[in-house]
């Protein structure tokens, strides 16, 4: 057998044990069994590239006219051929070369026996998967964030051209600030999406207090202006991308939100005092955040299931959990068994 017909013999082991010594490269995940995930789809680099989480993962570079670049997102073919995809985005440090759910979390081998696409993102810190009226830096080079665009129309299109997932089927989740913007983005695109799952998000972004809070998280984690977000504090934008006050879309959907009590585990005890403390007081407030949104929901006459955890700080212990917990619901709203 050639080399070539071997290489797409075992799909995502890419490098083959029969040719590690002479690659350098390490198996990835297990071998392939349907032909969805066997093969490497094109991207804006030629084809895209088994990422090293394994699992018939690949790492595209997907181009964004709206950012005038490419945009890296993680995918894991469905199993059987599916059409359905599930959307995972990141928190407020989201990394600019490689996903969370990934690097602190088991997204890849939790769906690996699943017929769902998932999708995953990578970049797009603090930005709050929104569309910016301005660059989101106060100075330095510009970072132009057009992630609503991105998400909901050009990355659709990408998807459904190249791995078959259908722009009319999705399911989406995110964890803080992606719990945010997941709640927003399925109101706003409601022909997109049909489930929803935020994890210890945000979800009254506009009330007394949290845009002060927000600007210094903001300018914290990558020197981020607020202000180029929506331009004004009065924009009505800024509200149109408040959960608390975006809910009409969601109306027949799934959703589902989570959160803790910021309270310390046994297992939060292995993390420095500082992370601890810290951790308490994010999980908390998204915690106090998404009880005032429930109770709004439910006298707009949705009905969401929640999750409100005992203990656990902001941090991806609880994520994780939260990702396992799901997955059947997931692959029963979206026919993805």
């Amino acid at each position: 057998m050639s080399l070539r017909k071997r290489l797409r013999s075992i799909g995502m082991k890419a490098a083959a044990v029969a040719v590690a010594a002479a690659t350098a490269l390490s198996v990835a995940a297990p071998e392939a069994h349907a032909g969805n995930r066997d093969w490497l789809r094109p991207d804006a680099t030629g084809h895209c590239d088994w990422d090293g989480a394994g699992y018939w993962v690949q790492r595209c570079d997907v181009w964004s006219p709206a950012m005038n670049r490419s945009i890296p997102v993680l995918i894991q073919p469905s199993g059987r051929g599916g059409d359905a995809g599930f959307y995972l985005l990141d928190g407020m440090r989201a990394d600019d070369n490689q996903t969370g759910w990934t690097m602190f979390a088991d997204a890849p081998a939790t769906y690996a026996d699943s017929n769902i696409n998932l999708i995953m993102p990578i970049g797009g810190a603090g930005s709050f998967y929104t569309d910016w009226d301005a660059p989101a830096t106060f100075s330095g080079p510009p970072v132009l964030y057009r992630w609503e665009t991105f998400l909901t129309s050009e990355l659709p299109a990408y998807l459904q051209a190249n791995f078959g997932v259908n722009p009319n089927r999705n399911s989406i989740a995110g964890l803080s600030m992606g719990g945010t913007a997941a709640m927003n983005l399925a109101a706003r695109h409601p022909q997109q999406f049909q489930q929803v799952l935020s994890f210890s998000g945000y979800l009254t972004t506009t009330m007394p207090g949290m845009q002060t809070l927000l600007r210094m998280a903001l300018i914290d984690t990558g020197g981020f202006n607020i202000n180029s977000m929506y331009t004004s504090i009065l924009s009505p934008r800024r509200f149109e991308n408040d959960p608390f006050w975006n809910m009409d879309g969601l109306r027949g959907k799934d959703i589902y939100v989570s959160a803790s009590t910021g309270l310390w585990t046994p297992a939060d005890m292995g993390l420095p005092l500082g992370p601890r403390v810290m951790g308490w007081a994010l999980e908390n407030m998204a915690r106090n955040s998404t009880a005032a949104w429930e109770m709004k929901a439910r006298a707009s006459g949705l009905n969401p299931t929640v999750d409100y955890i005992p203990a656990g700080v902001h941090n991806w212990g609880i994520w994780t959990d939260q990702l396992h917990r799901t997955k059947g619901r997931v692959l029963d709203v979206m026919g993805a068994w």
